[in-house]
């Protein structure tokens, strides 16, 4: 018998997926996530410790959380990662524990990863041109990103995506590209809608919609709408093409998946399961909404659970309805894209 539920919101909303931010440190500098001039880096006190993380995970998986999701920043750089994934992934009533990261150190990384019982892993590739994604990330890890691919790929993971942020007159010519990339390989591919934040340069016209996407790559490929969970963020799609053998037309399936995340054009506000905890122990419940509450302080000032439930309760009832426009989010007082966690 599962048990209630108790992340509702006041527009009833569940909430069954955390996502946990471990570091704000990254070592890519990617344009749409990183101000240009940087941040400054929290200290390492300001950081919630390992045992807080773990606390907090319990807390929320008993309150009806189900999946978490480790970000950054990079997660890996976070010193001893790996032992923190095996102590979440112990705690009962998880069903899904996940990652998302730039790959640059996952080549040495994913089988440990895996064993430690990582069972979802999101890789975070703009380009498959080099020089491209130097220019994208501000760094010269290709490599290793590529590597890190690879080996993820020869595990058996649940669920393996490659995130890709499409961004017009940057990396909107390779669509087809990603897309042939997942007809070819046991991957999902998520094109995501650049997204507004704080310093980020965005604009309107950098934009490239769901709609834009989709229709460039049915030139190519059939899109079959697979079936999605209520609270998907994603619209999810199965590829196949017509193939010649033999003088006779053959019709192959796709070994992976595209997907299409539509923050911009197609909101998916009124099915948001989401919450979010920043490296420095604030929840937020919503991404682009500035308010936040730290249960980082509320536990070192030695609160008790029912306190820190009370609180994490306060923080759904000021979840908005839906985020504001974009030249809002522009505009508003909210933290950084690597502030508060990918």
């Amino acid at each position: 018998m599962s048990k209630e539920n108790r992340l509702v919101d006041t527009f009833g909303r569940k909430h069954q997926y955390l996502r946990i931010s471990v570091t704000d440190r990254c070592n890519l500098r990617c344009t749409y996530c990183m101000p240009h001039d940087g941040i400054v880096w929290k200290k390492k006190n300001e950081l919630l410790t390992f045992e807080e993380i773990i606390q907090l995970a319990e807390i929320f998986v008993d309150m009806g959380v189900d999946k978490i999701r480790l970000t950054g920043g990079e997660p890996m750089l976070r010193q001893n990662l790996i032992e923190l994934v095996k102590r979440l992934a112990a705690i009962d009533g998880l069903n899904t524990l996940a990652m998302t990261t730039n790959a640059t150190l996952l080549a040495d990384n994913a089988q440990a990863l895996h064993d430690a019982g990582l069972t979802a892993l999101n890789i975070s590739l703009d380009s498959f041109q080099k020089d491209k994604f130097n220019a994208i990330t501000r760094r010269n890890d290709f490599d290793n990103v590529i590597a890190g691919l690879n080996a993820a790929l020869a595990l058996d993971f649940r669920a393996l995506k490659l995130n890709v942020v499409v961004m017009a007159g940057t990396n909107d010519d390779e669509i087809l590209d990603f897309a042939d990339f997942a007809f070819n390989q046991r991957i999902n591919v998520r094109f995501i809608e650049y997204m507004p934040f704080k310093d980020n340069q965005w604009d309107a016209k950098t934009v490239v919609t769901y709609q834009q996407m989709k229709e460039l790559i049915e030139q190519k490929y059939q899109l079959t709408a697979l079936s999605n969970e209520p609270s998907a963020v994603a619209k999810d799609f199965g590829l196949s093409r017509l193939d010649w053998a033999s003088g006779e037309h053959l019709i192959r399936q796709s070994a992976g998946s595209v997907s299409f995340i539509s923050s911009m054009s197609d909101s998916f506000c009124s099915s948001c399961n989401r919450l979010r905890l920043t490296s420095d122990g604030s929840i937020k419940s919503c991404l682009f909404y500035p308010a936040e509450l730290s249960l980082r302080d509320a536990m070192r000032a030695s609160s008790s659970r029912q306190e820190i439930e009370e609180l994490i309760g306060r923080a759904l009832y000021l979840k908005p309805e839906a985020h504001p426009p974009a030249e809002a989010i522009m505009v508003s007082d909210n933290r950084t894209m690597i502030e508060i966690g990918g």
